[in-house]
């Protein structure tokens, strides 16, 4: 080939390379931003939330690019996560990946780590996000997402004081209503206890098994996992989070005292409920009801009638009044206007205040409560020997109401327990309590439970004297032929509800033997002494 041509042809060639790196350089230059300050915008973005700012990243718009963010909080409980980014790696002259890592908090499971990638592009002179969800984690496009999968640990056991399992239906006795039974979880309940639970998981529906849902079902197994996704993929464990096993839930019943009140109330044909407490920790011994569906021993408001003398009593005594004061028992009295009786329209006379308690004089305290104590005053003592108190026993459980007197005449009728004064078994047995022991405690189902309120000690020889008080009714007074064993102490009621001409009257017994404080009401079941005491002296002679 002649020299010239061979010269020509490189000359060419040597014009064309040096095209080539100018057009290089041109783009190169031409080019804003670097894919690191993208990649940079893009995941402190991710990281705060702000999807507006995200989108402004895209090189193309993205139709499932919000739903692939909402995924991990809609589906996993993850909170907001935190982004670090790592190495963007070019990936020819216009793409780019930038490695990241995640942390994202899923709600009541755990911390998950984990490392994923975004890619870049150029797209007119700028560098931009080539978004697929993979971004959002590597697992995800198509048809996959993300998922919790739990696994439960057998349900914990709720237990009476022995350590007898009380949840699984054999235990009769109105256990059952404080126990509570398992249901399915609803979308309600899956949203108030959170992200491990899903609908249809077994939770607690009443009584304990739903007050202490998540210490007897403890924490689940859980994985997050891909789901819908290619064949090999779905169902694939991305990360797993161990549980821990539910903790029994201890209850301060006792077997005995359990079985000795179901047989107590069992045959009485009017509605009945019997509560046992122990006096020394406020410990509730048993819960019965003689009837099913209303739980009447925790939630009765009844009038507590003249088993609510004894809290009158009380004020009265730290005013200065004696038991052997000299009182008067009419057969009739008025205070304020209202007319007073007493039951079958006793009257006694001239007696000492012990005997007048006794005896369950209207006619004597009545007048004694609106001379001696003001409204104001009677509130105080009854707020302290547990009325107008918030009950936090385990289980749901109404407080006694006792509202302050508006004048002499209802400060009359409450001093007896009728007026507007309600309570329960479960609050007149917290009493009767504080009197065997000296000191107010609030009852509790179970042991364990944080109380909010603090025992109220009684004040000077109150506890003492109407100790002596109670055990004058029982020797002596409206409870003497109900063959209470030696060492009982109480106080009968006989409280009237209704309207009109002959009313109906619901019996009541409260009491204590030893550290056994009780209290038993029959609905419409008339005389106290004569219904509801037999029936607590039935009880005890149980327990011996």
């Amino acid at each position: 080939m002649p020299r010239g041509r061979i010269i020509a042809i490189t000359s060419v060639a040597t014009v064309l390379v040096a095209g080539a790196a100018a057009g290089g350089a041109y783009y190169v230059l031409h080019t804003r931003g670097s894919a690191e300050l993208t990649a940079a915008h893009f995941t402190a973005a991710w990281q705060r939330g702000d999807l507006a700012a995200m989108r402004a990243d895209l090189a193309a718009p993205a139709d499932a690019f919000d739903a692939a963010y909402a995924e991990p909080a809609r589906n996993l409980g993850a909170g907001r996560p935190t982004v670090r980014l790592g190495a963007v790696t070019p990936r020819g002259e216009d793409h780019a990946r930038a490695a990241y890592t995640a942390t994202m908090t899923l709600k009541d499971v755990g911390e998950w780590t984990y490392t994923g990638s975004v890619d870049l592009v150029v797209k007119d002179h700028y560098w931009k996000v080539a978004w697929t969800p993979a971004a959002v984690h590597p697992a995800l496009g198509g048809p996959a997402h993300l998922a919790l999968k739990t696994t439960w640990p057998e349900r914990a056991a709720v237990e009476d004081a022995r350590g007898g399992r009380i949840d699984q239906g054999e235990v009769g006795g109105s256990v059952q209503q404080l126990a509570g039974y398992l249901d399915k979880a609803t979308g309600k309940d899956v949203a108030k206890l959170g992200s491990p639970y899903k609908a249809g998981d077994a939770i607690g529906r009443s009584g304990l098994q739903q007050t202490f849902q998540k210490e007897l079902a403890g924490v689940p197994d859980t994985a997050v996992v891909v789901t819908g996704g290619a064949a090999g993929t779905s169902g694939k464990v991305l990360t797993t989070f161990q549980g821990t096993p539910g903790t029994a839930v201890r209850t301060s019943l006792d077997p005995r005292a359990q079985k000795a009140a179901v047989a107590a109330v069992r045959d009485l044909k009017k509605p009945a409920s019997l509560v046992a407490i122990r006096p020394s920790t406020g410990e509730i011994l048993a819960v019965v009801n003689n009837r099913g569906g209303f739980n009447r021993a925790l939630d009765g408001r009844y009038p507590p009638g003249s088993t609510f003398k004894t809290v009158t009593a009380a004020g009265l005594l730290a005013q200065g009044l004696t038991p052997g004061r000299k009182v008067t028992c009419p057969e009739k009295a008025s205070v304020g206007g209202l007319a007073i009786r007493n039951s079958d329209h006793e009257a006694f006379g001239s007696l000492s205040f012990l005997d007048s308690y006794a005896h369950s004089c209207n006619t004597t305290f009545a007048p004694l409560a609106a001379e001696h104590l003001s409204g104001g005053r009677l509130y105080q003592v009854a707020s302290k020997m547990g009325f107008n108190q918030p009950l936090t026993i385990g289980v749901p459980a109404t407080r006694g109401s006792m509202p302050k007197p508006t004048g002499p005449a209802d400060l009359a009728a409450e001093s007896f327990g009728q007026g507007r004064i309600t309570a329960s078994p479960l609050v007149m047995a917290s009493v009767a309590a504080a009197v065997a022991a000296g000191t107010w405690r609030p009852p509790t189902l179970v042991p364990a439970l944080k109380q909010r309120l603090r025992p109220q000690p009684l004040e000077g020889t109150v506890a003492r004297d109407l100790r002596t008080m109670m055990t004058a009714v029982v020797t002596k007074g409206t409870a003497k032929g109900a063959g209470l064993p030696s060492g009982t102490a109480g106080k009968t009621g006989t409280a009237e509800f209704g309207t009109g001409g002959k009313l109906d009257s619901h019996a009541w017994f409260i009491g204590f033997r030893g550290d056994v404080a009780f209290a038993v009401v029959v609905e419409a079941g008339g005389m106290g002494g004569e219904v509801a005491a037999p029936a607590a002296a039935g009880f005890l002679r149980g327990l011996d």
